[in-house]
C-alpha cells in the first residue's frame, strides 16, 4: 500500500467486481514507481499462475454455467464502464478503442453470453433506451482503499 497508494475514487457498483488484492493506483512518472508496478504485476501473476495450477476442475453443469454467466456479467459491466475508455479513444479512436475493449481487454463477451449491459444492469438504462453514460448510479465512491489489511470490508469509507 506504500509503494502503490490507493489510485482514487472507485464507484461502489463497480466495487463488486474486485478483490482486497486489487492494484488500483496511480503514481507519478518515475522509474522507481515503474519497477514497483512491475514488481507487484509480476507477483500476481505468479499467484494467478499457481490458483490455476491447483483449480480442480467444476464438472457440476449447474455450476459451470452459473461461473459462466458471472464472467460474461463482469465482461460486460468491463467493457462499458472500464475507466480506461476515454484514454483509449483519445488515442485510437472510437472505433478501434470500442475493438480493443471488447475483443482483447475483455475478451470472451460474444463468446460466453447473448447478455447485453443493459440486461444485466437495468438501472442504467435511460428513458430513450440507451446506457446511462454515468460511471455510478449510486452516487457512492471510496476514495480510499475498501477493505483492511486483512481483506475484510471496510463499509464506512464511502463518500457522495
Amino acid at each position: 500500500m506504500q509503494l502503490l497508494p490507493w489510485g482514487g475514487k472507485l464507484t461502489s457498483e463497480s466495487l463488486k467486481f474486485f478483490s482486497p488484492i486489487v492494484i488500483w493506483t496511480k503514481f507519478q512518472s518515475v522509474d522507481c514507481m515503474y519497477e514497483n508496478l512491475y514488481s507487484a504485476f509480476t507477483e500476481y501473476y505468479k499467484a494467478w499462475l499457481q490458483l490455476i495450477e491447483e483449480a480442480a476442475e467444476e464438472t457440476d453443469d449447474a455450476l459451470v454455467l452459473s461461473n459462466r454467466e458471472a464472467q460474461h456479467r463482469y465482461l460486460t459491466w468491463r467493457a462499458e464502464k472500464d475507466p480506461g475508455h476515454g484514454v483509449l479513444k483519445r488515442l485510437v479512436g472510437e472505433m478501434r478503442a470500442k475493438d480493443v475493449i471488447r475483443n482483447f481487454l475483455f475478451h470472451g463477451i460474444e463468446e460466453l453470453g447473448s447478455k447485453g449491459f443493459l440486461d444485466y444492469f437495468p438501472e442504467y438504462r435511460c428513458q430513450d433506451g440507451t446506457v446511462n453514460q454515468n460511471r455510478s448510479m449510486i452516487g457512492k465512491s471510496f476514495e480510499s482503499r475498501p477493505w483492511d489489511a486483512s481483506g475484510e470490508f471496510i463499509a464506512n469509507n464511502t463518500e457522495d
